[in-house]
């Protein structure tokens, strides 16, 4: 190793060399790496803004070509773990109408994660999905990702009302997050009765989307007949959205679905 991301180096190598644990040559290897970086970067060629990287800008980053590559990222992230009766990709001349419930269904924070810089621009779930099938409803279902409450009578509501539900469910940076783990593997609050009671009252099974970083338990989702089809996407960046109402509404390349 390197480097590390803090001070342990720094408090603990000096004592590890003279304990006989850590080699000056292991040292030497280590600086040569890091410093012969740097000098790529011509981090020692005079005042960085003159150099070819020191003004790069938003709209460097933001270049068509990067957000291209954004969208593909989250394309490549995202995983399949049920689709019974290869209900995805959905048939766009049978679905109408939408319903989109869930409390990660439209919010841009949790997409990002944690590090990570300003996104270029965001596209939620339910903004994603909105673009393919027009007659798209939502409704949050939760009063936040830690569902202490649902708001039941009106997702079962909604849900009755369309011809596919997708669910967007998990958890965000207030579970799961550098120095905060979590105490177990469940959908924090009432988010499994809010999953249970809607794909109970759907016309047709529905599809089930996660947004979380760590592993979540949905064993009681595998063998439910009404949740046709989970997809998990991890916290899939700006393009999320977009690659997600992808998934959801369109045959994609190499036999993904």
């Amino acid at each position: 190793m390197d480097v590390n991301c803090g001070s342990y180096l720094a408090e603990h190598t000096k004592s590890a060399i003279e304990k006989g644990k850590v080699s000056e040559s292991d040292i030497d290897r280590a600086l040569y790496n890091l410093f012969t970086v740097r000098m790529r970067l011509g981090l020692f060629n005079g005042n960085p803004r003159k150099l070819p990287y020191g003004n790069l800008s938003r709209k460097d980053v933001c270049s068509h070509k990067h957000q291209n590559l954004a969208l593909e990222v989250a394309r490549d992230g995202i995983v399949l773990l049920k689709n019974s009766a290869n209900l995805l990709p959905l048939s766009k001349s049978e679905t109408k109408s939408l319903a989109v419930i869930g409390p990660n269904a439209n919010d841009s924070r949790t997409l990002v994660g944690n590090y990570a810089g300003p996104p270029c621009k965001t596209i939620t779930p339910l903004q994603g999905l909105m673009k393919y099938i027009k007659k798209t409803k939502f409704h949050p279902g939760c009063n936040s990702v830690n569902c202490t409450s649902i708001a039941s009578r009106e997702a079962i509501k909604l849900s009755k009302s369309a011809d596919y539900v997708v669910l967007v469910m998990g958890i965000n940076q207030d579970h799961e997050r550098e120095e905060l783990d979590r105490e177990d593997l469940v959908l924090p609050g009432q988010q499994q009765n809010l999953v249970t009671r809607v794909a109970k009252a759907a016309k047709n099974p529905i599809i089930l989307v996660l947004l979380c970083g760590g592993p979540v338990d949905i064993s009681f989702a595998k063998d439910n007949s009404k949740i046709g089809s989970i997809l998990w996407a991890g916290y899939p960046g700006q393009a999320g959205g977009k690659a997600i109402a992808e998934m959801v509404t369109t045959i994609q390349e190499e036999g993904f679905l």
